[in-house]
């Protein structure tokens, strides 16, 4: 089934620079775009999806967990949905494109698509889930694990830097935590979910291809490593008489390295902290943040079992302690063979080349594979750069990919 429906690429841009502006400071554009999850900015974007999506012709609802759902009814309202999306909540100082291209990528496709007067027989739900980054509170994909049923009542009680629980910052976006478990779906319910998302990584450009098909996404295992030892007296404990956590901490950051590298898979340490934090004190309380990840549960498995042993190892060779928390844990997980196959058939028709590829980043997409069929859509980073205010992905390229997603959820919805 080939389209010949096109998708409005100025509409589109303009979406995606006018989002990028809500948590920005025009004065300080090295700072990026800041929109923490249910933050005042965040709201802000909110409400402009909400708007968009109205703008659209889409009917729009927001779930029990803010979860903001853009439908086009197909003409058969028994059928399960086709569902694009992604998310709009940013990590500190990001960038333009993470996430938002997803959702108001699919916005416009399935608006051109309504424009253009096509029938289809199954409906399209565009959604922006709540909080896949997990940057306030330490933990993401909220929105995506209420949907399928994995979001755990324990959520709510976790506390952002400022001290502000989860379940306090879901009152004060005028939603109710006690209700979460009505944001989920049933798998009878959903025919498919593609997510259209920029590379955040170098090999699109580097084989100057401008789309990629996801096969296989990496599930990321966060955890939190928090190291006790003594404070004392910089200048007169003998090296041989400290328990410095600090250093602790450095030797296990070298560990996260090694280990990430044996296994060929990632590991990053991205949070530090040393208390009491004098120049002329040992440090007595180190904690980091620790990110594993791999393509293969069995290596994420191997990774983690060596990660607790050299912090076993540490504590011994140092005389202090160590507790380790997990603060999220995602399965890694493989794309539909249908979906990609839909996929490279819309590449095909529109001559776009494309390759396929692993994915590295954690995603929503992660989430909706427990509950249906799932496909990744993946448009190339300049110099592979995200997670940074320098994030950029051309013009050109948003268009291509949004006009692919155009054309697969057609082929899922016809």
């Amino acid at each position: 089934m080939i389209t010949t429906c096109q998708i409005n690429k100025k509409r589109l841009w303009d979406s995606l620079m006018e989002l990028g502006e809500i948590g920005a400071d025009p004065a300080k554009p090295e700072e990026g775009v800041t929109r923490l999850s249910l933050s005042l900015e965040d709201l802000k974007a909110r409400e402009f999806t909400i708007n968009y999506m109205e703008k659209a012709g889409l009917e729009v609802r927001v779930d029990a967990v803010g979860n903001i759902i853009g439908k086009f009814a197909g003409k058969d309202p028994l059928a399960p949905i086709v569902i694009a999306g992604s998310h709009i909540d940013t990590v500190i100082q990001g960038g333009k494109f993470d996430g938002a291209l997803g959702v108001f990528g699919a916005i416009e496709a399935v608006r051109s698509i309504k424009e253009s007067g096509i029938s289809l027989t199954h409906s399209i739900e565009v959604v922006s889930f709540t909080d896949e980054e997990g940057t306030r509170f330490g933990t993401g994909y909220i929105g995506s694990k209420a949907i399928v049923g994995c979001l755990e009542e324990e959520t709510f009680q976790l506390t952002d830097d400022r001290g502000i629980s989860y379940a306090e910052a879901f009152r004060q976006a005028q939603l109710n935590p006690a209700l979460f478990k009505e944001a989920m779906r049933k798998k009878e319910d959903v025919k498919a979910y593609v997510e259209l998302h920029i590379e955040q990584g170098r090999v699109l450009e580097d084989q100057d291809v401008a789309v990629g098909i996801v096969t296989d996404i990496q599930g990321p295992v966060w955890l939190e490593v928090t190291f006790q030892g003594f404070p004392d007296h910089a200048g007169a404990t003998p090296m041989n008489m400290r328990r410095d956590a600090g250093l602790a901490m450095a030797e296990l950051m070298l560990v996260v390295e090694e280990i990430a590298k044996k296994h060929n898979g990632v590991g990053t340490v991205g949070k530090m902290h040393v208390e009491p934090g004098g120049v002329n004190i040992i440090p007595g309380k180190s904690v980091l943040s620790i990110d594993l990840r791999h393509v293969d549960k069995n290596s994420r498995n191997e990774m983690i079992e060596e990660l607790y042993q050299a912090i076993s190892r540490i504590n011994e060779k140092r005389d202090i302690s160590a507790s380790v928390e997990i603060k999220k844990q995602v399965d890694p997980t493989s794309c539909s063979p249908e979906v990609m196959e839909l996929i490279e058939e819309s590449c095909q028709e529109l001559k776009v080349k494309a390759i396929r590829l692993q994915c590295g980043a954690g995603h929503d997409s992660l989430m909706m594979t427990k509950l249906t069929q799932m496909g990744m859509i993946f448009v190339r980073s300049k110099n592979g750069i995200s997670h940074n205010p320098e994030e950029w992905t051309d013009k050109e390229d948003c268009m291509i990919g949004t006009q692919v997603l155009l054309n697969t959820l057609v082929k899922l919805a016809k």
